[in-house]
């Protein structure tokens, strides 16, 4: 992919951001770092991909950029600020699209009420704004008779389309994306990624594209960061690091997961 336009000022920054973890019980208790001295930033209409081996600290780092879960030490910025404690005044402004969008929709709600959630938080449920969420289906590839079906009644790629029209509802200025398209089949992951791309250019949003699938990265992302045991240990534009990746561990990183 190519570059994303410059902006003034990145929607998401990171700066020296640590985190780390107690394991284990008595004399086996150990701390583990999950990240060490993180920094990165994404703009405006560009869209990161994280890569790494499981464990290596990319889901943590996710939790991290959408406030769930407070560094050690090191500052997260979004748009300009520090990152809010309170959920709530960062409702609609952030979102995340999951690995397995079964776990995040209730079973009992239909699609409509799960697109519908992220917007009642500051709206009343009305015509106008069940229209918004319909549209929103629409525009993800979804007939508005979807809307009255229950999750356990669509596929996987299907179920990840609400899941991005769930997101994308609110108009938000920064998706992360965690494993989004691990879960599905090759022709579904390429329909999903398409339709990410589409709606990012649409919409302008920031992303993290958080994966261990090359491919999907490499189609997806501006820029690529490679970690591992907590550290980014290379960042680079998309086209100069699959061309020529720098580090050791990257270029082992290729040869074990594109074997």
């Amino acid at each position: 992919m190519s570059a994303a336009s410059p902006a003034s000022e990145p929607t998401i920054e990171l700066v020296d951001v640590s985190v780390a973890f107690t394991s284990g019980i008595g004399s086996g208790r150990r701390e583990v770092r999950a990240m060490s001295q993180v920094s990165f930033s994404v703009s405006p209409g560009e869209t990161l991909g994280l890569v790494g081996e499981s464990g290596s600290g990319k889901t943590t780092t996710g939790t991290v950029v959408l406030g769930l879960q407070r560094p050690d030490s090191g500052a997260v910025r979004f748009q300009g600020a520090p990152l809010a404690r309170s959920l709530r005044s960062r409702a609609g402004r952030m979102q995340a699209v999951l690995q397995h969008p079964r776990w995040a929709l209730d079973p009992r709600s239909t699609v409509l009420s799960s697109v519908l959630e992220p917007l009642l938080v500051h709206e009343r449920r009305g015509p106008a704004v069940e229209e918004r969420a319909v549209a929103m289906l629409e525009r993800v590839g979804l007939p508005a008779s979807f809307a009255a079906r229950h999750p356990h009644q669509l596929s996987g790629g299907q179920l990840q389309r609400v899941s991005v029209a769930r997101a994308l509802v609110t108009h938000p200025a920064f998706i992360v994306f965690d494993e989004a398209v691990s879960a599905l089949d090759v022709s579904v992951q390429a329909q999903i990624l398409n339709l990410i791309q589409d709606l990012q250019a649409e919409h302008g949003f920031a992303a993290l594209f958080i994966s261990h699938d090359l491919a999907a990265v490499r189609y997806i992302s501006h820029h690529v960061a490679v970690m591992r045991s907590g550290e980014i240990v290379e960042h680079a534009p998309t086209d100069v690091f699959y061309d020529l990746p720098q580090h050791p561990y990257s270029r082992q990183l290729f040869q074990e997961l594109s074997s």
